[in-house]
């Protein structure tokens, strides 16, 4: 019987678009300002060191924000990229630059499923400070307290099985408990193998019958 929920959240929660076309330049646009202002402060010198050490190269500010901006014309999911990106964004988010596109379907079943027991959980390549903005500044308002806890890359990549039996070990249920939720056909590939229950999210197109998971439009047709 399922008894948690994770969801992953560009192309289920929320839409594509709003991350590849509002937070992503939104970040690029104002990256070498904010490193330039900030590369010393605490927080931010933690990251840059984490990107010396996986770069393996001493590299200076200018080279920083190269790399840096690389990476998000890449799309990387490098976490040192995700937590500068994350606090980025928080400034848009209180600027009230833009708020967190979630899907109606998603915010009201969120709700419903709470409602009933579920415990809800978060598994996404955006940090999980990113993670706990685009639902805390959300078009629905605030939707953190639906949420028991948040894992990012820092647990594993997504398309590994080994970061999905983490997080069941972390939640403390058997995985066959969980039901994940995403649209990428390889991170429920990655969920299925270490025993979880899976959904993948077709927001557009039509489902595929053969389709090596079940299928759904929204959330309103995901059948627990």
């Amino acid at each position: 019987m399922i008894q948690t929920i994770l969801t992953d959240i560009e192309g289920t929660t929320s839409s594509l678009s709003f991350v590849k076309d509002v937070l992503f330049p939104y970040s690029r646009q104002r990256m070498p300002t904010f490193i330039h202002q900030h590369a010393r402060d605490e927080k931010v010198h933690a990251q840059l060191d984490e990107m010396r050490r996986l770069t393996g190269t001493e590299l200076n500010d200018e080279q920083v924000v190269a790399q840096l901006l690389r990476w998000i014309d890449e799309d990387k999911k490098i976490t040192p990229l995700k937590a500068l990106q994350g606090m980025i964004w928080e400034a848009g988010y209180r600027a009230r630059d833009f708020t967190g596109h979630v899907y109606e379907d998603a915010a009201r079943n969120l709700k419903k499923w709470k409602a009933t027991g579920l415990k809800l959980y978060v598994f996404s390549s955006g940090s999980v400070q990113a993670q706990k903005l685009i639902f805390g500044y959300s078009d629905f308002g605030d939707l953190t307290p639906l949420f028991s806890g948040y894992y990012d890359t820092t647990i594993g990549n997504k398309r590994e099985t080994n970061a999905y039996e983490k997080i069941a070990g972390d939640i403390g249920l058997p995985a066959n408990a969980i039901l994940f939720l995403s649209d990428i056909k390889e991170e429920l590939d990655a969920a299925r193998d270490a025993g979880m229950s899976t959904m993948q999210l077709i927001r557009e197109g039509a489902p595929n019958r053969a389709a090596a998971h079940r299928q759904a439009h929204s959330f309103d047709e995901i059948v627990l």
